[in-house]
Parts: structure tokens; sequence; C-alpha cells
């Protein structure tokens, strides 16, 4: 960790000290320093023998690591494969573009809220098993099933794919949507197919090995989320046992010194369990494969269509299918099962709501400023920032996406007191302004550094300043990116639960934390209000950003 920053800190002197250097030092330095302090502090906490000792001796540790692994791995490979099966079907098709104009809605569902309306879909008196009992599964009350938090981690799985395929496809549609690499991508399919190659074989020989490693660090975030979610499996994972991430944070929780070293210890091995499975991850998606003898398929081709896009649909029609969940199951009185709605309407959840009007606001207000503070920094470091030492920094800012959560907020809990920042609303702004900047800086990364630079010739040319050109000429046509960056922006700081925990000590309350904390009550009906509240406010965000970025239609 050290070196980064001593790269960092002499590249200044290296340059000259132009404006450029200074600019971007001073945005990358405090960055640096304060993320190489965060595992400092994670480092310290769990530098302790007795602790590593005692994690070893845990009973269900080989259990916990099973699990974690299972459900990690098999979400993230079943997400990869079905992602990139639905970009070999609608790559170069009029439904790509439908596919990337939804990804905004399925994007602003969070994660914690997802699940809970998932779970009420699936569980033993969920709609699934309402709509065919009693006549066809005969129940005429709730099985004694698990089929949520099973044991075998299947309803955590399913979640996580749901979740994370949507991101996927947002990555990959940022790299298809330029001139320089998904424009050249076609035309290479194309010329395959002229050579007598179907247009699946041109795919997966030409398109997808180039692809594929564009959505490296992507898939890399795709799986250390996997591996160590705390908040969706604390609503729908299993429990017996529990996954190690969910097991660090129960550990973490407790007031003991020694008991939260352990928390850290947890943390530090599930560190090492991620590195790994990167590192085979990494070498698995670099691998190369060769255009072979050709194959013709226009019938199979088509039929590839229509399963595509119903595949398409159905994922779709599952987040749609949540968020009814999550309303009905909001305003619901008296419900007795197999009853397929309620059997009388309420509002006192939404009362209950508005009554905890200081937790919307709090939500709204952080994410508002941690997004818009992550905007304007990403545009200032890509602005400003040479090639090395952009690659240089994205190193330590991607930390947040690959350490495992329930470790990094324990060194950022720890710098938070040592700046006396916690329970406070600069602590937790801190907090989400470190989450949002990774996300900002990968949204806004392809079309900013895509933007052709012959713009910025004809502007100079014309007599032009740099201000001027970027005020009247590149911030203008890159405002769809601009405006969308800053919605994803703000979908993950309203996702944030165990920074906003921690860091804010009960005192900073958000819906995210109401309606995590309210999962594991019987509130049904409070529990599915915020949860779908959790998704309305970047619902929103999303549908502003694409309704202010849409291309403005000039006439006579």
């Amino acid at each position: 960790m050290a070196a980064p920053l001593r790269c960092l800190s002499v590249m200044a002197l290296l340059s000259g000290f132009d404006k450029t250097s200074i600019a971007s030092s001073l945005l990358a330095l405090p960055i640096a320093i304060v993320l190489i302090a965060i595992c400092a502090y994670s480092v310290m906490a769990s530098a302790s023998f007795d602790a590593w000792n005692e994690l070893f001796l845990e009973p269900h540790l080989g259990q916990a690591m099973g699990m974690t692994l299972w459900t990690g791995l098999a979400s993230t490979l079943l997400a990869w494969g079905l992602t990139a099966w639905l970009i070999s079907q609608a790559f170069g098709k009029t439904w790509w573009s439908a596919v990337v104009r939804r990804l905004g809605f399925l994007l602003a569902v969070p994660h914690a809220a997802f699940a809970v309306g998932f779970v009420f879909l699936i569980a033993p008196s969920g709609w699934i098993l309402r709509a065919f009992s009693p006549w066809l599964t005969g129940f005429e009350q709730p099985p004694q099933i698990a089929t949520s938090q099973d044991g075998f981690g299947i309803g955590l799985i399913a979640i996580l794919v749901f979740k994370e395929v949507p991101f996927l496809l947002l990555a990959a549609a940022t790299q298809l949507q330029r001139d320089d690499t998904g424009a050249r991508w076609l035309r290479e399919s194309q010329a395959a197919q002229t050579f007598g190659y179907s247009r699946d074989r041109a795919f997966w020989c030409i398109v997808w090995p180039q692809l594929k490693i564009r959505l490296l660090w992507p898939l890399l975030a795709v799986l250390a989320y996997g591996l160590t979610v705390v908040d969706a499996a604390l609503i729908a994972g299993p429990s017996s046992p529990a996954t190690l991430s969910v097991r660090a944070w129960q550990l973490l929780q407790d007031s003991d010194a020694k008991t939260n070293a352990l928390g850290a210890a947890a943390g530090w091995l599930l560190t090492g369990i991620v590195g790994l499975c990167a590192v085979l991850m990494g070498l698995w998606i670099r691998r190369k494969p060769t255009l072979t003898s050709g194959q013709r398929g226009i019938e199979r081709n088509q039929r590839h269509y229509s399963s595509g896009y119903l595949v398409w649909f159905a994922c779709v029609l599952c987040y749609v299918t949540v968020l009814l969940v999550l309303a009905v199951g909001s305003v619901s009185g008296i419900w007795p099962f197999p009853q397929l709605m309620p059997s009388n309407i309420s509002s006192e959840a939404w009362i209950s709501v508005a009554n905890s009007s200081k937790s919307v606001v709090m939500t709204i207000a952080l994410a508002f400023l941690s997004a818009g503070m992550g905007l304007v920094w990403a545009v200032a470091w890509l602005e400003t920032a040479p090639p090395h030492w952009d690659s240089t920094l994205r190193k330590l800012l991607y930390l947040p996406l690959l350490l495992p959560g329930v470790l990094w907020v324990v060194g950022l809990h720890r710098l938070a007191l040592d700046l006396q920042i916690t329970g406070r609303f600069m602590g937790v702004l801190f907090t989400h302004l470190l989450a949002v900047l990774p996300y900002c800086l990968i949204s806004l990364s392809p079309a900013y550094l895509g933007f052709d630079p012959r713009y910025a010739h004809i502007s100079a040319a014309l007599g032009k300043s740099r201000w001027q050109y970027l005020l009247r000429v590149k911030w203008p046509l890159l405002r769809q990116s601009l405006l969308a960056t800053f919605a994803v922006g703000f979908a993950v700081s309203v996702a944030q639960f165990l920074p906003t925990f921690f860091v804010g000590e009960g005192q900073i309350i958000t819906v995210t934390t109401e309606a995590v904390t309210l999962s594991s009550g019987g509130q049904r009906s409070l529990v599915a209000a915020f949860a779908w509240l959790q998704w309305l406010l970047p619902a929103v965000v999303f549908a502003l950003a694409a309704w202010l970025g849409r291309p403005r239609h000039f006439t006579n």
C-alpha cells in the first residue's frame, strides 16, 4: 500500500508542477492517504494472535466459509453467464437499445429492497404459494418449509443474480456504445459473417474475448460483493450456518474488544478468500479462444432472438413483481393465508414512514451531496490526471469495492473515531463519498475517455479557451453520461448500510438502515413501505436523469 502513495507524492515533482499536476495532486493525495489509513486501521484491528487462534477454533468456521464460497461463486458465475448470453443474443439487434433504456430502472432497486420484496414473494406465506393454494398445492396454512433463508442459500443466490446482471449489462453497454469499441466490434463481427461464420460464432470468438477483458473490474466487483454481502444475507441468506460476512458482522457489533478483534480477523480471512477467488477469476477471464471452423445457423439466430428477449422480459417482470409485492404489502392490513390479496387496506405503515420523515430527508441529503461531490471529483480527475496517475489511483480507489464491507467499516469506523466524526452527519457523508467515488469513476470513464479529441482541436483553432470548450462543447455533449453518473452515485449512497450503521452509531438513520433493521421483525407492512421507498428515491433520480439527458431536437 505504501508504494502507490509514494508514487503519487513524487509524481508532481517529476512532472514539473504544472497546473494539471498540481490539480491532480490535490485530488489524489487526500483520497490515497484516507484509503491507506483505513487499510492500516483494519490491519491493526486484527493484529492479535489470540484473535486468529480463537477464529480458527470456531466450530462452524468451515461451514461458514463453504457457504460463503458457494453463494458468492455460484451467484457470480450465474450472473456472468446470463449476462454474456443476453449480450450475445442482443448484440447488433434492435432490442438491445430497449435493454439499455431499462437498466436504470433495474439498477435503482437496492439489494436490500429487492431482497425484502423477493422474500415476500417466495416465503411460505408469499405470493407464489398463495397463487397456487389451496387448489393446486393443497395448503390451507403456510407450509413449514424454508424458502427464503434456506440452508442451501438458493434464495440469496437468486437475489444476487437478479441484481448483478443489470450492473454487468450496464458495464457492457458503456463499451458497446463507444465508437472505438462497440462500433468496431460490430464491423468485425459482420466481416466474419461474410466469410461464412454464423452470427453466434462470430460473437463468441471475436466480440466476446475483447469485451470480457474490459468487464474484468466490474466482474471482480460483483464477485467481491457476492462473497461479502451482509444486508441481503441478513434478509434472505442462510442462518445456520450463516455466511462468513454475516458472522463477522455479528462479532463486530459486540462491545468487547476481544470479540471485535475476532470479527476483524474474520474480515481479513474473508479478504484472503476474495483475493484468491479474484486471481483465479482473472486468469479464467483472460483465456483467449481461437476462431475455428465456420458454422451457419440462420434459423438458430431467429430462435435465439425470441429466447433472449423472453429471458430479458422475464427478468424485468421479476423486478416489477417484486415492487408490486412491496407496494401491496406496504398497505396491507389483515391478510390471511391463502388469500391472494389483503382483506383490507391500511395506511398505518405509510403514516409511520411519514412520522419518520427525518430518515427520508437524511437519506436524500446524504445521497444528493455524496453523488454531487463524487461526480465533480470524477470529472476533475478525468480532466486533469495523466494516464499513469489514473491507473495508480484506481488500484486504491477500487478497494471499497474489492475489500469485504465488514472489514472496510472496521478501519473506517476507527478512522472516524480518531477524527471525532462518528454519529455526525459529516462523518456519514464522508463514508458515503468514499463508496460513491469508485462507482462514479467506473460509470463516467468510458464516455469521458472515449470523447472525440478533435472537438478540442477545433475549439482551440477557433480561439476558444479550455473553459469555453468544456462549458459549451464537451460537457453539453456528455450531459447524458454526467447525469447518469450522478444517478448511479445517488443509488449507491441510498443503498449504504454498513458504513451508515457503524459510523452513524444509531444517530444517523436512513431509509436503508430502517428497512434492514425492521426486516428481522414481524411488521410486514412497515418493512415493505421502507423497502419500497428505498427503491422509489433512486428511481425518481434515474428518471429525472433520463429526462434531462434526452437528446435535444432543433427545428427551423
